[in-house]
């Protein structure tokens, strides 16, 4: 499927303008801002560190790509987009890129304020990228079945619960067996990430819960926009 860079930058464009008009969307961008620098003065370990960026792809990158599917809705102009002769490549990219790009940023900032010092650093970079996508991905589908920005502000509350929570959900795992697929969660293995010491790891360390997250990434973008097609077809 063909890509126009020059419909992408035009649908870019046009989220940021509306998005920077939005102070009651773009307020989310200093939420993980702020957290960082409590988090700081409280608690710096890897375990905390990670709950914060889990926090954060939950609170800015899944809810801001799914209030901006939504406001697509609310106007009745998502289904227009498919009219034109963008196709749905350059608008799922187009309305994603935004986003990307604000969560990259903010938590590179996190990142600096907390002061933190990953084992590998470019397994570090590689798993933001990968749940950059992931969250971006979820936050699709959560604006897909909204058709309001309250609407898209409630629907990543199971996301929430689900994905930030699951790491605090894998630890009852002695108690209750079942609970040991929370540990499959990519936000679970972002922790497992974060977790592996400087001082001496191995490759698989690293890259099995970069696979998992991957794999994660891969399967909700297929959905994202398979669901993508199907609900501008039902409208």
């Amino acid at each position: 499927m063909s890509i126009s860079l020059k419909r992408i930058r035009a649908i870019f464009i046009k989220d940021y303008k509306e998005f920077s008009r939005n102070y009651g969307i773009s307020v989310i961008l200093i939420i993980p801002i702020v957290f960082a620098f409590l988090f700081r003065g409280a608690d710096s370990s890897s375990g905390a560190i990670a709950f914060l960026l889990n926090c954060s792809f939950v609170i800015l990158t899944c809810l801001a790509q799914a209030c901006l599917i939504a406001e697509e809705k609310e106007r009745n102009t998502l289904r227009s987009l498919m009219m034109t002769p963008a196709t749905t490549t350059d608008v799922l990219i187009g309305k994603s890129a935004l986003v990307f790009v604000m969560s990259g940023v903010v938590l590179a900032i996190v990142t600096y304020i907390l002061g933190y010092e990953p084992a590998s650093m470019w397994a570090y970079v590689a798993a933001l990228f990968i749940s950059t996508i992931l969250y971006t991905a979820i936050g699709t589908i959560c604006g897909l079945f909204s058709k309001t920005l309250l609407e898209a502000s409630l629907t990543i509350l199971p996301v929430a619960t689900i994905f930030a929570g699951a790491p605090w959900g894998a630890q009852l795992v002695n108690d209750y067996p079942i609970f040991k697929l929370l540990d499959y969660m990519p936000s679970s293995q972002f922790v497992h990430l974060l977790s592996v010491s400087p001082a001496g790891y191995t490759m698989g360390e690293l890259l099995k819960p970069l696979l998992i997250i991957l794999i994660w990434t891969i399967v909700l973008t297929i959905v994202s926009v398979i669901l993508y097609q199907r609900r501008l077809k039902d409208e």
